[in-house]
């Protein structure tokens, strides 16, 4: 896809390998006094197991693309395609089965219930999915605690936990029901420099165990990182590409 000043052509470059594509999405918040707009007709692919930002300052609209990639929230116009089947078409009941069972979410601010350990967080996970039998939860929330490299702190409460080792907790969490995407918001935004860069290489690994992973951010150096980008600003693309 180019970009000439906010105008975006309507066919991406990398559509060939798109497993999520966003076709002319608009956001508009109206009142009875004015009308906002959020989002200003996006195009763009994200091709299956890359790592992708969505970079731009904030108030870009970064968030809500993010919110709409989820199904969590619904564009004014436009659709988005999750391997070829388009989102607009499910209710919300299929929506949660749908994300539950192909998108894990990590937040900038972990979100993690803090009465439960960093095992039970995962575990709940598992038990609000239902892709696995019951007898299979355990050794499943333990795997993704490894993959992260907290298995040790599984029996700790989220208070006892460093920020870096919550966000390595949210991020096994998002994988418990093997996701075939993970989007991120702002993943290292709450995370001092040294821990932010080790968490964003476990967010880049997980590319190699063929996941997807979508990232929002206003770090122009992780944006950087992307095998595949496009930033926003005022809810329009002003660049996107390949880095």
């Amino acid at each position: 896809m180019t970009t000439i000043g906010h105008k975006t052509s309507l066919v991406p470059a990398n559509i060939g390998t798109a497993q999520v594509l966003v076709e002319n999405v608009s956001k508009v918040l109206q009142t009875k006094s004015a009308k906002t707009v959020i989002l200003d007709d996006l195009t763009f692919a994200v091709p299956k197991g890359s790592l992708f930002a969505i970079n731009g300052p904030s108030g870009s609209g970064k968030s809500t693309i993010l919110n709409i990639l989820t199904g969590i929230d619904h564009p004014s116009s436009g659709r988005v395609l999750f391997d070829n089947k388009p989102l607009h078409a499910m209710k919300e009941n299929q929506l949660a089965k749908w994300r539950g069972h192909n998108v894990g979410i990590v937040f900038q601010f972990f979100q993690l219930l803090p009465t439960l350990t960093a095992l039970e967080n995962v575990l709940l996970a598992l038990e609000l999915g239902h892709v696995l039998p019951r007898r299979q939860w355990r050794e499943r929330a333990m795997d993704c605690l490894k993959i992260v490299d907290v298995q040790e702190y599984a029996n700790r409460l989220p208070s006892e936990l460093s920020g870096g080792q919550q966000q390595r907790v949210a991020i096994a969490r998002a994988l418990a029901n093997d996701p075939p995407v993970l989007v991120a918001d702002e993943p290292t935004g709450n995370l001092d420099s040294k821990t932010a860069l080790q968490v964003f290489d476990l967010l880049e690994d997980l590319t190699a165990r063929s996941k997807t992973v979508i990232y929002v951010t206003h770090d122009r150096s992780l944006a950087a990182r992307a095998h595949d980008h496009v930033e926003l600003l005022d809810g329009r693309i002003v660049a996107d590409g390949v880095q």
